[in-house]
């Protein structure tokens, strides 16, 4: 996959995101449920995806954004520890605080995930123009 089709998928991701987002909102209880189980199971599947990546990395010790991944990744058990804890939570004020909380943790995630895309952007671009760069070397050794 070169890496325009790569950042495509990113746009992809984040439309499919909305989607399910936006359905949730008139999702029961159940529903709920089964699409955040559905959504841990790709949060896990990214999670395994990024640690081998970053394994693979860390033997170069070449890019910090496979560390960052990484990082990011692992907030995914801090996610679901809190979704798990809630069900066990039964008070309406601590109810309401981890709701107030959540919200505020999905707001930093989604700048967050902003911030990814404009530096994935830059970092594209910058892939882009080494690459030309290196292709006009190439070509005036060979002159």
């Amino acid at each position: 996959m070169d890496l325009s089709e790569k950042f495509a998928s990113v746009k992809a991701r984040a439309s499919a995101g909305l989607d399910s987002i936006n359905a949730a909102a008139n999702d029961s209880q159940e529903q709920l449920k089964q699409r955040i189980d559905e959504a841990q199971v790709q949060a896990d599947l990214a999670k395994k995806d990024v640690s081998t990546k970053a394994a693979e990395v860390s033997e170069r010790a070449e890019s910090k954004w496979a560390q960052l991944k990484a990082d990011a990744a692992n907030r995914t058990d801090d996610v679901k520890a809190r979704i798990e804890n809630r069900r066990a939570e039964h008070d309406a004020k601590v109810a309401e605080e981890d709701a107030e909380w959540a919200e505020a943790d999905a707001a930093d995630a989604i700048d967050y995930a902003r911030w990814c895309v404009d530096n994935a952007a830059l970092a594209v671009l910058d892939a882009v123009d080494a690459r030309a760069y290196a292709n006009a070397a190439a070509g005036a050794a060979k002159s």
